[in-house]
């Protein structure tokens, strides 16, 4: 059984308040068919959406970054095609708020994927190296075998984004992707 994750494919992050910018608004097409695809075969499909509160001085990212989806604006929509797609599946696509890079971090996301006796991650959004590569990590040392779909993440940094890429697979074993 797989599932797929979809990390932090918001407003924000896509060409908001922290934003990856073409690289990202590149993969929109991408993103949403693969969510499109997941979600009508039945496969357990996770909104994985960063979330930060408003003046949060203790949030270890608000000294790296500027403040970014926070509760109740609109950077936290999805971003585009993939609204689209989520709202025209809401009922086969999970939601799920998570508060550090990895969606694994401080979630159920783990008793959610045993519970459904799933094995196989497959993870696409953004940032390749920063949430996409840590829930990556954490898939790897909980024993997930892990797909990345290359053409469905993006980075604001080239070279990290080329790193996480080569790091998925000589690292963590993961498989990379392309359509």
């Amino acid at each position: 059984m797989k599932a797929l994750i979809v990390i932090d494919y918001t407003v924000d992050f896509v060409n908001g308040r922290l934003p990856v910018g073409d690289p990202a608004i590149t993969i929109e097409e991408r993103v949403a068919a693969l969510t499109r695809e997941f979600a009508e075969a039945g496969h357990y499909v996770v909104m994985a959406v960063d979330l930060h509160e408003e003046n949060d001085t203790l949030h270890p990212e608000t000294k790296l970054f500027p403040p970014h989806n926070i509760r109740g604006t609109e950077g936290r929509a999805l971003y585009g095609k993939l609204e689209e797609t989520y709202n025209a599946l809401a009922d086969r696509i999970r939601w799920m708020d998570k508060t550090r890079y990895s969606a694994f971090c401080g979630t159920d996301l783990e008793l959610a994927l045993r519970a459904r006796g799933i094995s196989e991650v497959h993870l696409i959004g953004v940032c390749t190296d920063i949430c996409v590569l840590h829930t990556a990590v954490d898939a790897y040392n909980k024993g997930f075998a892990i797909t990345v779909h290359a053409d469905a993440v993006a980075s604001f940094n080239p070279a990290g984004h080329e790193w996480a890429l080569g790091h998925f697979a000589d690292s963590l074993g993961a498989s990379v992707v392309r359509a």
